[in-house]
C-alpha cells in the first residue's frame, strides 16, 4: 500500500493540516487536491476530494490533499478565496521542498472541487501547472480567471444536474476559451451514484496526458 503521512505545513494564517500520499514507485508528479467551501462543511475528508485523491495515487503521484485555514486542526479562519489561494501555494512550496529534490521539478497537477475548483483557477495563475483538473467549480461565484493559457493539460468534469454550481455558468466561463467540458449525464454536486465515472474520467485524462508527454515532450 501506498505510504500515507499526516502532516503540518506552515501557512500564511499558521499551520495547515495535511496527508501526504508517497507511492511505491519513482512518483510521476505532485497532486495538490483542494476541498469544497469551508463554510459549508467543505474539508479534505470530502468523498468527491477522496476520489480526486485516490485517482492520483494510483497514477503513481505524490498526493497531498488538506484542510484550508480554519477546517480541522488547521490554524487560521475563512479568509474569502483570496487566503485560501495563498494556502495552496503554501502547501504546495512545502511538499516542493520536502519530496521534489530530483534535476527537474516534477509536473505539479493542481486539482479541486467546487470552491477548491475555482481557487486552484486562481492558483494556476502563479504556479503554472502541467495539468489542471476542476470539478464541478464554482467559477462564478470566485470569479475564476481564464485559465487556458496557465496549464498545459485541462480537464473540466461538470454533472448536468448540478443546482449548487450549475452546468451553464461553466459552460459561460469555459465557451470563451475554447474549453472543453466532460458532462456526466444525471450527475449532481456531489455525484451520488456517479463516483466510480468521475474516477474513471480522471483516470483516463491521466493516461492520455501522459502520453501526449510522452510524444512530445
Amino acid at each position: 500500500m501506498p505510504n500515507e503521512q499526516k502532516r503540518f505545513v506552515t501557512g500564511p494564517a499558521g499551520r495547515l493540516e495535511t496527508v501526504v500520499t508517497l507511492p511505491e514507485e519513482a512518483p510521476r508528479g505532485l497532486a495538490i487536491v483542494a476541498h469544497p467551501h469551508p463554510l459549508y462543511s467543505g474539508s479534505m475528508d470530502n468523498k468527491v476530494v477522496y476520489i480526486l485523491s485516490r485517482a492520483f495515487i494510483e497514477q503513481q503521484y505524490i498526493t497531498v490533499k488538506f484542510n484550508f485555514r480554519g477546517v480541522g486542526a488547521s490554524e487560521g479562519s475563512y479568509a474569502e478565496g483570496k487566503g485560501e489561494i495563498e494556502d495552496v501555494v503554501a502547501v504546495t512550496q512545502a511538499m516542493r521542498e520536502q519530496y521534489d529534490s530530483g534535476p527537474e521539478p516534477l509536473p505539479l497537477t493542481l486539482a479541486g472541487f467546487s470552491f477548491g475548483g475555482a481557487v486552484q483557477a486562481h492558483v494556476a495563475q502563479q504556479l503554472k501547472p502541467s495539468r489542471l483538473v476542476l470539478v464541478a467549480p464554482s467559477v462564478e461565484r470566485l470569479q475564476a480567471p481564464p485559465v487556458v493559457d496557465h496549464a498545459q493539460h485541462i480537464l473540466v468534469i461538470q454533472g448536468d444536474q448540478d443546482t449548487i454550481v450549475p452546468l451553464q455558468s461553466v459552460l459561460d466561463w469555459a465557451a470563451p476559451q475554447m474549453l472543453p467540458v466532460t458532462v456526466i449525464p444525471g450527475a449532481e454536486h456531489f455525484f451520488h451514484g456517479k463516483l466510480h465515472v468521475l474516477k474513471n474520467i480522471i483516470l483516463q485524462s491521466c493516461s492520455i496526458s501522459q502520453a501526449a508527454t510522452s510524444l512530445y515532450p
